[in-house]
């Protein structure tokens, strides 16, 4: 009898030591999924924004039709007998428009000549991304939330403003520096690299002047918090949400997958 409990207890350890084991390997799984996603973006953004696109059209394809079947009724009701078809049209037509939306933030992103300013970035861009997919984790764990459907949907509103909020504290050139730029170093048909460098800091001195000229009515924190509200940066927020939604779900299935 005691033989028999004491195999039990060594089997519940055995399990409990196996089950630790297996969560840090895939945590450690999900990490590199994180900074593989941030060194591409950093290294080949071309390469980058057009996976970006790519995938992004491929959970369009399946995640807008599943939405439009179940919305279009909604606002039509059943006297609509074109709903099928309409919703596949419909579709079709919102992922290749988001797909090309994200594919164009994902370059704008990690396209430039700052190679301090694009580390930076990726460090961000990871660390945004993981936030997405603990986050998608813990709702499918305690809610039984879809990461899928969640992430693409609703995720990349925060994980924008998140993003945004985190490139708001990189340093800011003067107009004049800009101007030295664009006149001096910019050439007449410039690289995509040069024309997204010279793009992110127009708009991040666009940010900062919305920061400056609220400061004058509120405090300096609201005001860094209502500047990142409204600054372009935000819309990067979809791209993350992609690899979040993606990372979320091959973690998921490790963790449904594992003893």
């Amino acid at each position: 009898m005691f033989g028999h409990k004491s195999e039990n207890l060594r089997y519940e350890a055995g399990m409990i030591v196996l089950r630790f084991i297996v969560n840090v390997a895939i945590l450690a799984f999900e990490i590199a999924l994180v900074a593989a996603a941030a060194w591409l973006g950093l290294h080949h953004p071309l390469t980058f924004a057009a996976l970006t696109a790519g995938l992004t059209l491929a959970f369009g394809l399946v995640l807008e039709h599943a939405r439009l079947r179940h919305e279009l009724p909604f606002y039509f009701g059943k006297g609509f007998s074109g709903h099928a078809l309409f919703a596949r049209l419909m579709a079709f037509i919102d992922a290749i428009v988001k797909a090309l939306l994200a594919g164009l933030m994902a370059l704008i992103t990690f396209s430039g000549t700052d190679p301090e300013r694009l580390f930076w970035v990726a460090i961000f861009f990871g660390v945004s991304i993981f936030a997405g997919s603990s986050l998608l984790r813990r709702l499918s764990i305690s809610l039984n939330a879809q990461p899928s459907r969640w992430g693409y949907f609703r995720l990349a509103a925060p994980l924008g403003l998140l993003f945004s909020f985190a490139l708001s504290f990189l340093p800011t050139k003067s107009f004049a520096d800009i101007g030295m730029t664009i006149v001096f170093d910019l050439p007449a048909k410039p690289s995509i690299s040069q024309a997204s460098e010279v793009l992110f800091v127009l708009k991040q001195k666009f940010d900062a002047m919305i920061v400056l000229a609220l400061s004058g009515f509120m405090s300096p924190e609201a005001a860094q918090l209502a500047g990142t509200l409204v600054s372009v940066n935000v819309l990067s927020g979809f791209v993350i949400a992609i690899y979040a939604v993606l990372i979320a779900e091959a973690v998921r299935w490790l963790e449904e997958a594992s003893p």
